[in-house]
């Protein structure tokens, strides 16, 4: 078939790859440019046009954007800019690439990926996927089955969004210790244990390559909570994954 490539556009880094649909597995070292600020319509588009034409890529794109998308629109935009809001994200995209473009909220590519190739495979009832970065995205599937748009890192948690307490940028800006910042990050879990009552809890995004750092200290509960096996290119796989699926 023809090469699939996917771009997870994130709050602090665009980057892309061709994938190989089979494996799971990105198929070259991925290319990845710093998120442009302010980022704006425009702006995003021109570098996701740089990581594409970086590899020379003629086919299907897959796009993560870091809010809800539906049918291809982008209707919230938490770590990007509000001009973001309301926009044909899949048109300006195809627009510009010349290329058929497919766009979805980040966490659930990443979820997708994490179903079926990495640590959620095979995995039934309620499983959540979260991914720890600039925000906190989440991937909610039920036997399998993504329920879209979660974003659950916007659930108030001491009276403001959780991601501002409980992301890795969190950690940054507070200059957080490992322990320090396991603690908010429990108490995260603790709100979405209770909402959700998942089986399984698959930790991914940036942080994850360091799980060792911080998975540890996390205590326990009924849910599981392992890493995420394809660490922080399962968002480039979920969004060629769903450009696939889209045709």
């Amino acid at each position: 078939m023809t090469a699939v490539f996917g771009v997870d556009i994130g709050g602090s880094g665009i980057k892309g790859a061709p994938v190989d649909l089979e494996r799971g597995e990105l198929t070259e070292e991925r290319y990845k440019i710093l998120t442009p600020h302010p980022a704006s319509p425009e702006a995003v588009v021109s570098a996701v046009c740089e990581v594409v034409h970086h590899f020379g890529h003629q086919g299907p794109v897959g796009l993560t954007f870091p809010g809800v998308v539906v049918d291809g629109h982008t209707r919230t935009a938490a770590n990007v800019s509000k001009d973001w809001i309301g926009q044909d994200a899949q048109g300006l995209f195809r627009q510009a690439l010349g290329l058929p473009a497919t766009v979805l909220n980040d966490a659930d590519a990443a979820g997708l990926a994490e179903i079926t190739f990495g640590a959620g495979r095979d995995q039934g009832g309620v499983v959540l996927v979260l991914t720890f970065g600039t925000g906190i995205g989440s991937g909610l599937f039920v036997d399998g089955v993504l329920v879209p748009n979660s974003e659950l890192g916007h659930l108030e948690l001491r009276g403001k969004d959780a991601e501002r307490r409980a992301s890795s940028a969190a950690k940054e800006r507070h200059e957080l210790s490992w322990s320090e910042w396991a603690l908010r990050v429990d108490e995260y879990l603790d709100l979405v244990d209770r909402l959700f009552s998942p089986r399984l809890i698959i930790i991914g995004g940036g942080v994850s390559r360091k799980h060792d750092k911080f998975l540890p200290l996390l205590k326990q509960r009924g849910a599981r909570i392992l890493p995420a096996r394809l660490r922080n290119d399962a968002g480039i796989v979920g969004a060629a994954m769903a450009a696939a699926k889209s045709g």
